[in-house]
């Protein structure tokens, strides 16, 4: 089951680059993000900035997430704390994303803390397995 969480979630931060890559061509337009960008880039606003942004902090924490996962996974550890931690952290990221790009108020910090969760509960198997 851990490794289907494992799976899904890349694919998860593959459709951040596709959103925030068409947000920016709409914004930017494709003559910009086609050339070799030499000159400061104009900064993106509304919902392409924020599925930028979202694109983003999902790069910061999938690497926490998919190490843990798979040190558990190297370790044997196969519980419900690696059950719930990698399912609640891809379920919570799933969220994430449209409560970013519609600029959901306090809800999208609070389905942040839910992947976040999920992340402690993979340290815990780990270093507690």
């Amino acid at each position: 089951m851990e490794p289907t969480a494992l799976a899904l979630s890349a694919l998860l931060g593959v459709v951040h680059i596709i959103l925030a890559a068409q947000g920016s061509n709409l914004q930017r337009g494709m003559i910009y993000n086609g050339g070799p960008r030499d000159e400061a880039k104009p900064p993106l606003s509304g919902i392409p900035g924020r599925l930028d942004r979202a694109s983003r902090n999902f790069q910061e924490t999938f690497p926490l997430f998919a190490a843990l996962l798979l040190a558990a996974m190297l370790r044997e550890v196969s519980d419900w704390r690696t059950v719930w931690g990698a399912w609640l952290y891809l379920g919570a990221r799933v969220v994430y994303l449209p409560l970013y790009a519609a600029g959901v108020f306090l809800w999208r910090s609070l389905v942040w803390n839910v992947a976040l969760a999920g992340i402690l509960l993979l340290a815990w198997a780990v270093i507690y397995p």
